[in-house]
């Protein structure tokens, strides 16, 4: 439903520069903002900032002055507090999310007779919720989930198709798991045995606590004993793998692809960018930072930034990296060295013959004595 920019502007307590009139039914990034559409300018400096025809952009209100003169009639801006959360109440007003169905308990999904179901749980058709499993109120198990014996779900949680927890998980409050991820499968541990690896059993479990985000295809192994644990308010992207017995503090974030080996364990509020590797039994202190494909061998302290491969502080990498890219220059400047060295080498090679030669004195006839010879040199 198109809403005008002034009721815009009033509705997020922002003030408008430009054109009150124009109506707005949708939200685009920047990049796409058109005619009839809204978006928002994340920067802090005015560089890049320029208004678009028939759209209205959100900025902070530290860019007033920088956006006075830019406008013109055909387009506006709304000074806010926050750009991006105001554009997010926006987009959620034009692309509200789907209302929660009412199902029940579909009459083709297999619910154990011995499992307990909250109020105003949904199980849809083709999920199977195996026996003595426990779940909480207002639950959403989707098409293809997949409930193990005796697990415990607390209320709010959502497991998304295909989604799998094997017997026993524990999972807390507001937990959400997402399509095709694996909870509590045995971890990749074996032993070699008269020439053959042999499977070492696990008889831990997984415990995800409240407020968790589990992303699509991601896989939690079990403990060998005690617990997996993924700690409140951690969230997990695509695709991350984490290794039995580690333990990961409040709040971490996990970027796609990351994996941990086992018995890793973090502080809180640790990040995890894009494909880090950390091997097993090392410690990430709470606030800590993982860069884009780090390895990581060892512990690293609290509050620390680690990149690179194997992972140091940031600001030694980034001189390790200045350092290699004048590798080319200096690679020539050691072989112009080298032919400097050659040619003193050389050069001091006839220097020595010369003085050598010099310094060589005539040699005396046989018999003769100095005396001898120098009468001979006087005649």
């Amino acid at each position: 439903m198109a809403i005008r920019v002034a009721a815009l502007a009033e509705w997020l307590d922002g003030q408008v520069l430009g054109n009150e009139t124009l109506l707005i039914d949708r939200a685009h990034s920047l990049s796409k903002a058109g005619p009839g559409s809204i978006a928002f300018f994340a920067g802090i400096k005015s560089a890049g900032l320029k208004p678009i025809a028939g759209a209205v952009l959100l900025l902070s209100r530290k860019l007033r002055a920088d956006a006075a003169p830019l406008t013109n009639t055909d387009s506006a801006f709304i000074l806010v507090e926050d750009p991006k959360d105001a554009f997010l109440r926006v987009a959620a007003y034009f692309a509200p999310r789907r209302t929660r169905p009412e199902i029940g308990i579909s009459c083709d999904a297999y619910v154990s007779a011995t499992a307990r179901v909250g109020k105003e749980t949904n199980i849809h058709p083709g999920a199977h919720v195996a026996a003595g499993v426990i779940l909480g109120d207002r639950c959403d198990i989707y098409p293809g989930a997949v409930i193990g014996r005796g697990c415990r779900l607390g209320d709010d949680v959502v497991v998304y198709s295909n989604a799998v927890l094997y017997d026993d998980m524990v999972v807390g409050n507001r937990v959400m798991l997402h399509a095709g991820c694996v909870i509590g499968a045995d971890g990749f541990s074996y032993r070699l045995v008269d020439g053959r690896h042999e499977r070492i059993p696990h008889f831990g479990t997984v415990r995800i606590e409240d407020d968790v985000e589990i992303g699509a295809n991601t896989t939690i192994d079990r403990a060998m004993v005690d617990e997996t644990v993924i700690g409140q308010g951690t969230k997990l992207d695509n695709l991350v793998m984490i290794g039995h017995n580690c333990e990961l503090g409040r709040h971490n974030l996990f970027v796609s692809q990351v994996g941990l080996a086992g018995s890793v364990t973090t502080g809180d509020y640790v990040v995890c960018a894009g494909q880090v590797g950390i091997a097993d039994h090392v410690h990430l202190g709470s606030r800590s930072v993982l860069g884009p494909k780090a390895g990581v061998h060892k512990d690293v302290p609290e509050g620390e930034r680690y990149v690179g491969v194997p992972a140091v502080p940031e600001a030694d990498c980034y001189r390790s990296v200045m350092l290699t890219q004048k590798l080319p220059e200096m690679k020539q400047q050691v072989r112009k060295l080298e032919r400097q060295v050659a040619e003193l080498a050389a050069l001091a090679e006839q220097l020595r013959q010369q003085i050598g030669s010099t310094d060589r004195a005539p040699e005396s006839a046989p018999g003769e004595g100095p005396t001898s010879q120098r009468a001979r040199e006087a005649a």
